[in-house]
């Protein structure tokens, strides 16, 4: 079991509210991944269910049971920590073992859960390393190791991909997915970027400012953002806004189209712009298209395209495909642009 729950959860340093009033119920197997920008409240709420920072008001259940004011220790949770925090001076074996043998669990025992650990984690051949020997990625696993042996009802990332470097992020995350299908157990995972928030989760929660935002699926966020602040922190490269001025009859204040979404037409479009600096990818390339009265909107087009600097385009997106924002951020109904494209260029270039 790895359920938990917070309800109406809080915590404040003197009179900073980093958590305000917070409730989120975590499904038992799930993986669970907190996102958002530094300073938002989502490490402090993940040592808050782990017992490490006080809670300053609510409830924290763990199966159902309330363990708000629970030992870390006694809670049945495992942290993995961004910074690894292994003994350099202990083998790999010996990291792995500690938790086991502060418990006072038999030898045996310990023996079988390091040998099962290190087949999981294919660590086998380092048991008998330092952490020094290793490379960032295998100190990592190390550290998800001592975690596994403790066999927790839930496991507790801290931006654990932090330290590495790009091509070890992207092995890592898969990795850690496998072995989430593999271990079947509750993950909350904490980090600061949304293509891991996107490529690992169940669900994601995304916070600011001490609330979340939103919770749902990555394509739930990414289709139907709740508000401005979740669009534009879901997707990558961010999404397209374009201020427009609200009246009586039209609440609209602010427009957002995905990069993706736009398309180069040789017909009129919506917009029509000079390109500016060209990001060739191999797969697919990112224009950034400078728009008189609205600003630079980015457009994704395939590995091939032929557009360079200077060169003057039309774009378009379909109407399914373009948000709407109210003036406090909100989103907002579809809304009806005409049956055509003049129409709808009319209404962007009165912003």
């Amino acid at each position: 079991m790895g359920s938990i729950t917070l309800k109406q959860v809080t915590k404040s340093f003197g009179d900073v509210n980093v958590i305000k009033p917070l409730d989120l119920e975590i499904r038992d197997g799930e993986f669970i991944v907190f996102v958002g920008p530094s300073g938002c409240g989502k490490s402090t709420l993940l040592r808050m269910i782990a017992g490490l920072e006080d809670t300053s008001s609510g409830v924290i259940e763990i199966d159902g049971s309330n363990a708000t004011d629970t030992p870390p220790a006694k809670r049945g949770l495992a942290m993995v920590f961004q910074s690894y925090a292994l003994y350099p001076h202990m083998s790999v074996r010996n990291n792995i073992a500690f938790p086991l043998k502060r418990a006072k669990v038999p030898q045996n025992e310990i023996d079988a859960k390091i040998e099962s650990a290190a087949k999981i984690l294919n660590l086998g051949d380092y048991l008998d390393r330092k952490p020094g020997q290793l490379s960032g990625g295998q100190r990592q696993r190390v550290a998800i190791g001592r975690a596994i042996v403790r066999q927790p009802s839930a496991f507790l990332f801290d931006e654990p991909l932090s330290n590495l470097d790009a091509s070890l992020r992207v092995n890592m995350r898969l990795e850690i997915s496998e072995l989430h299908k593999s271990l079947d157990t509750t993950m909350i995972y904490v980090t600061h970027d949304q293509v891991e928030a996107m490529t690992m989760a169940d669900r994601i929660a995304v916070f600011n400012a001490g609330v979340i935002e939103q919770v749902g699926t990555p394509l739930e966020l990414y289709q139907h953002p709740v508000n401005r602040f979740v669009a534009g922190f879901i997707g990558s490269p961010k999404m397209n806004f374009i201020e427009v001025a609200a009246s009586d009859d039209d609440p609209t204040s602010c427009l957002g189209v995905r990069p993706e979404h736009l398309t180069i037409t040789n017909e009129r479009g919506l917009w029509t712009g000079k390109v500016g600096v060209v990001e060739h990818l191999g797969s697919e390339t990112f224009l950034h298209v400078h728009i008189d009265g609205i600003g630079t909107l980015t457009v994704r087009d395939d590995g091939d395209c032929k557009v360079e600097y200077g060169d003057i385009v039309n774009l378009t997106a379909p109407q399914n495909r373009i948000m709407h924002f109210d003036s406090a951020g909100n989103t907002i109904a579809e809304m009806s642009w005409g049956n055509d494209a003049t129409t709808a260029s009319t209404t962007t270039q009165r912003a």
